[in-house]
């Protein structure tokens, strides 16, 4: 693994964040790349780019400027299609982010799809933006969510899916990858079971698309979501992937300028795909600048590299944390990405957290937006350490022998008072 660690140390010259020091003067350690990767120069450079020299509205202009940053955008939207293997660019809708994402496609089958008595087959190891916007629907059209449990070691359980498809099973919404946990969802077998109950599939693929590539029409889902800052894209940038005829089915989530044909007084006439999902003003140096994203990834890091330096990089952690008296691991299921959610017996995570945070080390704490999968595994928050391809071996050492010099601390402080 010495040449993995030395191509990473070469990438992290690619991230200008990463040189900085903490406000207590420790180096930094960023192992919160789960809630937001950091930006490789390339990608901040197309945003810096894009505003001093391209800066136009799209679609709307017969001035130069107008159509270039038209092309920029629509040459993004043609990046991300390629990229996730949609079978067409007009299968691709730009967004805010995942969560916009599912929005739109909540609020579109409630209005053409949805029954009362449904039911939407998820895991409990949903993000609340694969649970909050159905309770929305439900608000208005009586349906409820059907959670399937994991196994022992927080992984996937197929039996358990098969057993809650039924007759009332409208829809499955799944995580490809949790966010707490980094273990891996089946895709394509559990899309296969899908089709088979005649229900179409949607996938919230933030955490996934992350750390190993996709291919929508291989897994055979009918939508897909991902947020651009997990993907070293900048914030405010959402990709939602409405397989065909979806697209046509669904109506406009939103209604206002650039995603009509016609407006009278008393009637609109809607915009083909993509066009009516895309009302007004979208982020468009966003959208161009997560094209970058994916093109470093590809032709600047590589998913062969990716892959295995993070399964190296997860095994490593594994091993690392163990050793810190009193922990749990939570997620030991594989295949599962470089995610470690864990607690300490005795000491709270927000504590834990602080802690940390005065070392130079940057982690999550909390419950993650996910709440149900917490209360399914008994705690009431965890601390979380999510790496990426940046990350190295001695950054995990270090916040190893942090937590025991937490867990010495807290162990004193407590036999003081």
């Amino acid at each position: 693994m010495d040449s993995f660690v030395i191509d990473a140390r070469r990438l992290r010259a690619d991230f200008p964040i990463l040189s900085q020091k903490h406000l207590t003067g420790n180096r930094l350690i960023y192992l919160d790349n789960a809630a937001t990767a950091q930006k490789p120069s390339r990608v901040i450079q197309s945003l810096l780019n894009f505003f001093h020299l391209k800066n136009a509205n799209i679609h709307r202009g017969v001035h130069w400027l107008s159509q270039e940053a038209t092309r920029l955008y629509e040459g993004a939207r043609a990046e991300v299609a390629r990229f996730i293997g949609a079978a067409s660019e007009r299968e691709v809708i730009f967004v805010r982010g995942a969560t916009e994402g599912i929005n739109l496609i909540a609020q579109g089958l409630r209005r053409v799809y949805f029954q009362p008595g449904d039911e939407i087959v998820v895991t409990v190891a949903e993000h609340h933006a694969n649970i909050v916007p159905w309770h929305l629907v439900a608000q208005e059209l009586p349906l409820s969510l059907k959670p399937v449990p994991l196994t022992c070691e927080g992984g996937f359980d197929q039996e358990a899916f098969k057993q809650a498809l039924s007759s009332r099973t409208r829809l499955v919404a799944v995580t490809a990858m949790s966010n707490v946990l980094g273990i891996e969802v089946p895709v394509k077998e559990v899309a296969d079971l899908a089709r088979r109950a005649g229900v179409p599939i949607l996938v919230d693929a933030c955490q996934a698309v992350v750390h190993h590539p996709l291919n929508v029409q291989e897994w055979g889902v009918d939508f897909v979501v991902f947020s651009g800052h997990k993907l070293y894209g900048p914030t405010g940038i959402g990709v939602v992937y409405l397989r065909h005829p979806w697209g046509e089915k669904l109506p406009p989530y939103q209604g206002g300028g650039d995603m009509i044909r016609w407006v009278k007084w008393n009637e609109s006439a809607y915009a083909p795909v993509p066009s009516k999902f895309e009302a007004g003003t979208p982020p468009i140096a966003e959208a161009i600048a997560l094209a970058e994203a994916i093109r470093y990834i590809e032709e600047e890091v590589g998913w062969d590299f990716i892959q295995a330096y993070e399964k190296y990089l997860t095994d490593y952690a594994q091993e690392s944390l163990q050793s810190v008296p009193g922990i749990t691991l939570y997620g030991t299921a594989r295949p599962k990405g470089a995610i470690w959610s864990f607690s300490i017996e005795g000491i709270h995570p927000h504590d834990i957290g602080t802690f940390l945070d005065q070392m130079g080390i940057a982690v999550r704490v909390g419950h993650h937006c996910a709440q149900p999968l917490m209360e399914w595994l008994g705690v009431p928050a965890t601390i979380r350490a999510s790496l990426a391809f940046y990350n190295l071996p001695e950054e995990i050492d270090a916040l190893a022998a942090s937590l025991k010099e937490a867990v010495r601390f807290f162990s004193f402080t407590a036999s003081q008072s």
